[in-house]
C-alpha cells in the first residue's frame, strides 16, 4: 500500500478544502450514512435479513423506495444464509450488490463469503459489528468481524458515520476494479457508531460521482447465453491451490488500488483517509493501536497527555484487509511500547485478531525493538471511555520507561467473582403434584380414532401454578404472555422449554435474573428445533440405558416467533421430518417485532413493516404470508393446529392434544395468533376486538389437522359471523392505507387470497381423507 498519511488534527482524515464535487451538510447516524451511500450509488439489489444493530440500513432505503428515492430491488431473505445467497446470485448477474448484517448474521452466512471471492464477484457488505453469542448480547465490539477475516473479503473499517458515507464509495470503486474483483466489507461499530448521529457531508451532486464510479463491468456474466459461463466448477488439487494463490494477488493488487481510490475519492470530497490513521506519532515513545470508535476517543486523552509533555500516539487501520503489515512497522518503528486493544478475543492465542497481526507484522523487521502489550476490552458494548484509554496509555508508557512488560496479555474491564457468591436463588422449584393436577382430561374417541378433551372450569385451572413468574419486560398489551400461561395451564406434568430468540426470550431472560420457572433453553433463530430435538433423543437414550438418575416423564416444548418460522423454518421441517417427541408452538405476531417490526414471510400482503413502508411509491408488503401450518400439516407429523390468544378454550384443548401426542406418537406443531399493539399500531387494549376480526374475516381460521384429517373448530360462515377483510384492516394503523382507493389492488389481493385459503381448508374439512 501507499505511504502512511499522518493526520495532526482530531478526526480520521485530514481535509484538503471542500472538494471538487458540491455536498451538502446533514445530520446522519451510521446507518441512515450507508443507506444514503447505497441510495447514491444506485445499486442494482439488495438482498437482506433484519438484525440488529444493522437492520437500520435495511429499514431506511424501504423508506426512501417508498417515497421514490432510489430504484433498488430490495429482497428480504429467509435468513442470512439466503440473504447472502441472493446477492451471490445477484452479483453473478453483472450489477451492484448490497447486504447488511451483524453478529450472527455475519457468522451464518460465513459458510457463502469464500464463495463469492473465491469466484471474484463483487458486493458491498454493510456490517454493523456486534459481539457473538452465546450468551446473547446484542452491543458492541469486533468477534463478528474476526470471523470474516479469512474469507477473502477486502475489509474498510468506518469509524464515524461520515466514514461510513464515505466508504461505501470507496468500497464500490475497490471491489469492481479489474485487478481487483472482490467483494467488500465495510465495518462500522454498532450502536456507536450505526446509531449515532453525527454532522456529515453528503454529495449535492451526483453526476461527477456516478462518472468516477463509472458502469458496472464484468468481464463474465451469467445472463449472456451468447457466453455460457460455468461459475463454481468442481475443482480439486492440482487446480485449487492455484485458485487462492489468484486470490491473493487480488489482495496484493487491492494494497496497490486501495491508495489510488482514496486519494481519488478525497479530491472530490475534500477528506482524505489514509490506510493507516496515524495521530500525533511523529516522535511518539509509546501509543495505543485501537480501531473506529475506540481510536477516537483515545485521540483525545493523546491531546492531554501531550499537554503534559507524555509523547504518545494513537494507529488505528482503515483498511483491515489486506492488512496494512508495512505500515504497522512504519508507524511503530521507532516507538519503545505499543499497546494493541482487541474488541475480541481469540481464545487459547494470547490476544485478537489485531494483536496477533501486529505482532506478526513486527517480528519480521528484525531492527523492529518495539515492545507489544495485548488488552482485550470493550466486550459486549461494555463502554470505553477516556479513563480507559488513559490506563492504556499508562501502561505503554510504563512499559516504554522500564522496557518491561509485566503482563503482556489480560483482559480490561474483567473483574474477579466473589468465591463464596452462589448463582442467585430463583423462585421455589414447581413440584410434581402441582403441575400434575388432572385439569385436563384426554381420552381417545373410539369411533373417529381421535381424541377428546374436557377441560376443568377455567377458575380450577388458575389454581395450577405459572411456570413464568410476573416481572417480565413485554410491551403493554403484548399476546405473547396470555398464549404463554393458557399454553403452560393446559399442559399438565414436567416440562424442558425451549425459546428460539425473540421477544419472548428477551424479555424474560434478562441475566441474572430469570422468569422461567422451569428448565429453560435459549438457541438461535435458526436451530432451535434440531437443538430440542438432540435433547429429546439424549433423554430416551439415557433412560433406555438406566443412566438417567431419578428420570421423571418430561414433556419438551420449542416456542418460537418473531419470523423464527422464516430463518428456522428448514430445521423444524427436518425436526417434523424425523418426527421426534416434542411440541412446537409459534406465536404469530406477523413480523421480526424484536428486532423493530420488520416484515417476516408471516406478514400479511399490503401491511406495512419498517421494511415494506409506505409512502408515494410504496404500499407495503409485495407478497403473501407463508401459511406455516399447511407446511407442517404436509409433513404428516401426528398433529397440526391453528389458535388465538382470544380463544382461551379452542387454544388449551389443542394443546392438550399435542402434548398427548407427543408424548406417544411424536412432533406437533401449533400456530397461535398472536397480538403486538406496539407494532400493529393500535391500542394496548384493542388485541381481543382486532383478533376477533382477524379470525371472523377467516384471514386466520381456526382448525387442526389430526392424523391427517382436517377439522374446522370456528366457522365464521356457519356461525353468521363472515367479515370483509377491510373491516379487520381499518383497526390497525399499519393497514389503514390499504383502504385508500390508490392501494385497492393490494386490498384486492388480500382478499382474495384470504378466499382461495379458506375454501380450500372447507373442502378439506369437509373431505373423508383430507
Amino acid at each position: 500500500m501507499s505511504t502512511t498519511i499522518q493526520t495532526t488534527t482530531n478526526g480520521t482524515m485530514t481535509r484538503a478544502g471542500g472538494g471538487t464535487v458540491r455536498q451538502k451538510t446533514d445530520l446522519k447516524s451510521g446507518n441512515e450514512a450507508a443507506a444514503a451511500a447505497a441510495r447514491d450509488v444506485g445499486f442494482h439489489v439488495m438482498g437482506y435479513f433484519p438484525i440488529t444493530p444493522s437492520t437500520e440500513v435495511a429499514e431506511n432505503l424501504s423508506q426512501m423506495a417508498a417515497d421514490g428515492e432510489h430504484e433498488i430491488c430490495m429482497i428480504p431473505g429467509d435468513g442470512e444464509h439466503g440473504a447472502a445467497g441472493i446477492c451471490y446470485g445477484a452479483s453473478l448477474g453483472g450489477g451492484r450488490v448490497l447486504n447488511a448484517t451483524s453478529s450472527q448474521g455475519l457468522l451464518f452466512a460465513l459458510e457463502q463469503l469464500p464463495v463469492q471471492s473465491g469466484t471474484r464477484s463483487p458486493m458491498v457488505l454493510e456490517v454493523s459489528t456486534r459481539t457473538v453469542s452465546g450468551p446473547l448480547d446484542i452491543r458492541c465490539d469486533h468477534s463478528d468481524i474476526y470471523y470474516a477475516l479469512n474469507a477473502g473479503w477486502i475489509v474498510l473499517m468506518a469509524r464515524d458515520p461520515q466514514a461510513v458515507y464515505d466508504m461505501n464509495f470507496a468500497a464500490v470503486k475497490i471491489g469492481e476494479h479489474p485487478d481487483v474483483r472482490l467483494p467488500v466489507i465495510v465495518a462500522y461499530d454498532g450502536f456507536v457508531t450505526s446509531h449515532q448521529k453525527r454532522r456529515l457531508e453528503v454529495f449535492d451532486d451526483l453526476e461527477p460521482v456516478k462518472a468516477w464510479l463509472g458502469p458496472c463491468e464484468s468481464p463474465y456474466t451469467a445472463l449472456d447465453p451468447s457466453r455460457p459461463v460455468t461459475f463454481g466448477p468442481y475443482m480439486n488439487d492440482p487446480d485449487l491451490i492455484n485458485n487462492k494463490v489468484q486470490l491473493h494477488l487480488a489482495q496484493e493488487a487491492a494494497r496497490r488500488v486501495i491508495p489510488q481510490v482514496f486519494a481519488e475519492l478525497g479530491g472530490m470530497t475534500g477528506r482524505h483517509y489514509p490506510v493507516m490513521d496515524e495521530y500525533r506519532m511523529e516522535d511518539a515513545e509509546a501509543a495505543v493501536v485501537l480501531m473506529n470508535s475506540a481510536a477516537e476517543t483515545a485521540k483525545e486523552v493523546v491531546d492531554r497527555y501531550r499537554a503534559l509533555g507524555k509523547k504518545v500516539g494513537v494507529v488505528s487501520p482503515n483498511v483491515l484487509r489486506p492488512f496494512p503489515h508495512e505500515e504497522f512497522r512504519r508507524a511503530l518503528k521507532n516507538v519503545r511500547a505499543v499497546l494493541v486493544g482487541d474488541r475480541g478475543d481469540s481464545p487459547g492465542a494470547e490476544g485478537g485478531n489485531l494483536s496477533l497481526e501486529v505482532r506478526a507484522a513486527l517480528q519480521v523487521d528484525p531492527e523492529n525493538r518495539t515492545l507489544v502489550i495485548t488488552r482485550i476490552y470493550g466486550l459486549g458494548g461494555k463502554d470505553f471511555d477516556d479513563t480507559d484509554a488513559e490506563c492504556f496509555f499508562d501502561l505503554a508508557l510504563e512499559a516504554a520507561k522500564s522496557r518491561k512488560v509485566a503482563k503482556r496479555f489480560d483482559f480490561h474491564g474483567a473483574f474477579a467473582g466473589d468465591p463464596g457468591q452462589k448463582p442467585p436463588i430463583g423462585l421455589p422449584v414447581l413440584e410434581t403434584a402441582e403441575l400434575q393436577r388432572g385439569m385436563v382430561h384426554v381420552k381417545v374417541n373410539e369411533r373417529t380414532g381421535l381424541l377428546d378433551v374436557e377441560l376443568e372450569p377455567f377458575w380450577a385451572m388458575v389454581a395450577k401454578p405459572n411456570r413464568i413468574a410476573p416481572g417480565h419486560g413485554a410491551c403493554p398489551g403484548c399476546g405473547i404472555f396470555p398464549i404463554l400461561h393458557q399454553m403452560f395451564h393446559a399442559l399438565e406434568g414436567d416440562v424442558v422449554v425451549l425459546f428460539q430468540t425473540g421477544c419472548a426470550m428477551v424479555v424474560t431472560t434478562g441475566y441474572p435474573k430469570t422468569a422461567h420457572r422451569a428448565t429453560y433453553i435459549h438457541n438461535l433463530f435458526q436451530n432451535g428445533a434440531a437443538t430440542l430435538s438432540g435433547l429429546v433423543e439424549m433423554y430416551h437414550e439415557l433412560i433406555k440405558r438406566k443412566e438417567l438418575k431419578d428420570a421423571k416423564e418430561l414433556t419438551f416444548v420449542m416456542v418460537s416467533g418473531d419470523g423464527g418460522m422464516d430463518i428456522g423454518m428448514g430445521p423444524a421441517l427436518g425436526t417434523a421430518h424425523r418426527n421426534h417427541h416434542m411440541m412446537i408452538l409459534e406465536y404469530d405476531n406477523q413480523g421480526y417485532m424484536n428486532t423493530g417490526a420488520q416484515q417476516s414471510y408471516a406478514t400479511p400482503r399490503g401491511h406495512r413493516t419498517s421494511t415494506s413502508e409506505v409512502g408515494s411509491r410504496g404500499g407495503g408488503k409485495r407478497f403473501h404470508h407463508k401459511d406455516s401450518a399447511q407446511i407442517f400439516a404436509a409433513t404428516h407429523i401426528p398433529y397440526v393446529f391453528t389458535a388465538a390468544e382470544g380463544y382461551p378454550e379452542d387454544f388449551m384443548r389443542k394443546v392438550a392434544k399435542a402434548q398427548w401426542y407427543a408424548k406417544r406418537e411424536g412432533l406437533t406443531y401449533g400456530k397461535v395468533l398472536s397480538s403486538c399493539p406496539l407494532n400493529w399500531k393500535m391500542g394496548d387494549d384493542d388485541s381481543i376486538e382486532v383478533l376477533q376480526e382477524a379470525i371472523d374475516s377467516c384471514f386466520f381460521p381456526l382448525y387442526e389437522v389430526e392424523h391427517g384429517h382436517t377439522t374446522i373448530t370456528y366457522d365464521p360462515d356457519a356461525l353468521g359471523r363472515r367479515r370483509p377483510a377491510r373491516d379487520w384492516l381499518k383497526n390497525m394503523g399499519k393497514t389503514r392505507h390499504m383502504l385508500r382507493p390508490e392501494n385497492a389492488a393490494d386490498l384486492e389481493s388480500l382478499e382474495a387470497e384470504i378466499d382461495r385459503r379458506w375454501r380450500r381448508l372447507k373442502a378439506m374439512h369437509e373431505h373423508p381423507e383430507l
